[in-house]
C-alpha cells in the first residue's frame, strides 16, 4: 500500500505494480516528453545545448510500449471517475491521448493549453516559437460510465474574476527562484501545479505522481491540503524534491 508523504525510488511501472487497485483519487504527473536528441537540441546561433537527457530518450515503438504501460497502471491505481491529467507537448501529446482513449478506453474530458509568454526561442531558427504545453484530463472509466468526476467549477470562476474560466491558461515559465534547491529541464511552475491541485481535487484527496521530479505536484498537494505519493527514478531528482517538500508550508484553511 502506497504511503502518503513519500517518494519511492525506482522505474514507476515496477513500483505501482506492487500497489492494490483504486488506491488513488487522481493522479497528476509529467513524464518524458521523447524531445532529447542523441547530441541534444543545439541553438541555431549559439553553443548552448538542452533536453539531452537520457530518460527522454525513446525509439518510437519503445515510447509507445512505455506510455501504454504507465498509463494502464494508473489506471488501475487511481479509483473509478478519478481524475488523470498528464503534461506533454506536440512530441507526445498525441501518443498520451491515443492510449488513454483507444487502448484503455477511458473518457478524455478536456485539453488545458499552457501558454508561456517568455518561452525559449525557436533553436533551429527555421519555425515559430513554441510557446505552449498541454495537459490532457481524462476522467478514470469507459466513457458510457465516467460520471461525477472532481472539479471545482465555484473556485475556478473565482480565479478568472467571477467570470467562467477557459482552458488557455498563462503562466511563465518556472523562475529561477523555483530552482534553489536544485534544477530539473522540465520542472513546473509551483503556481500551474497549485491551480491544478487545487481544481482537480479535494482536501485529503490521495494523489499519485509517477514521475515526480523535483516534487512540484508534492509540494502543491502538501500546501493545499491533500495526500500525495511519488516515484522518482533518478535519486538527485529525488533529494531535491524531498528538499522542497520539507520547505513547503501547509496553507490554513
Amino acid at each position: 500500500m502506497p504511503e502518503h508523504g513519500v517518494v519511492y525510488s525506482g522505474d514507476c511501472v515496477e513500483v505501482m505494480r506492487e500497489w492494490p487497485n483504486g488506491v488513488f483519487d487522481a493522479c497528476i504527473t509529467d513524464p518524458p516528453y521523447n524531445m532529447s536528441r542523441r547530441k541534444g537540441l543545439k541553438w541555431a546561433f549559439s553553443t548552448h545545448v538542452t533536453m539531452n537527457e537520457l530518460w527522454d530518450r525513446f525509439t518510437n515503438d519503445d515510447y509507445f510500449d512505455f506510455t501504454r504501460r504507465w498509463l494502464a497502471e494508473v489506471s488501475r491505481l487511481v479509483r473509478p471517475n478519478g481524475n488523470i491529467l498528464v503534461f506533454g507537448s506536440f512530441h507526445n501529446i498525441y501518443v498520451i491521448g491515443f492510449i488513454l482513449e483507444h487502448v484503455l478506453g477511458r473518457r478524455i474530458l478536456q485539453q488545458i493549453t499552457w501558454f508561456k509568454p517568455n518561452a525559449q526561442p525557436n533553436i533551429t531558427g527555421r519555425l515559430p516559437t513554441e510557446s505552449t504545453e498541454y495537459i490532457i484530463w481524462a476522467c478514470n472509466n469507459a466513457p458510457e460510465h465516467a460520471a461525477k468526476w472532481t472539479f471545482d467549477y465555484a473556485e475556478s470562476k473565482t480565479i478568472n474574476g467571477g467570470k467562467q474560466l477557459r482552458n488557455l491558461w498563462t503562466f511563465p515559465c518556472t523562475p529561477r527562484s523555483e530552482r534553489t534547491a536544485g534544477a530539473h529541464p522540465s520542472q513546473k511552475p509551483a503556481a500551474l501545479l497549485e491551480r491544478i491541485v487545487k481544481l482537480w481535487t479535494k482536501p485529503d484527496d490521495f494523489i499519485l505522481d509517477c514521475f515526480l521530479g523535483t516534487g512540484t505536484t508534492a509540494a502543491a498537494a502538501k500546501m493545499l491540503g491533500r495526500r500525495w505519493a511519488g516515484i522518482e527514478k533518478d535519486p538527485s531528482y529525488s533529494e531535491i524534491a524531498a528538499r522542497r517538500i520539507a520547505a513547503t508550508i501547509k496553507r490554513s484553511s
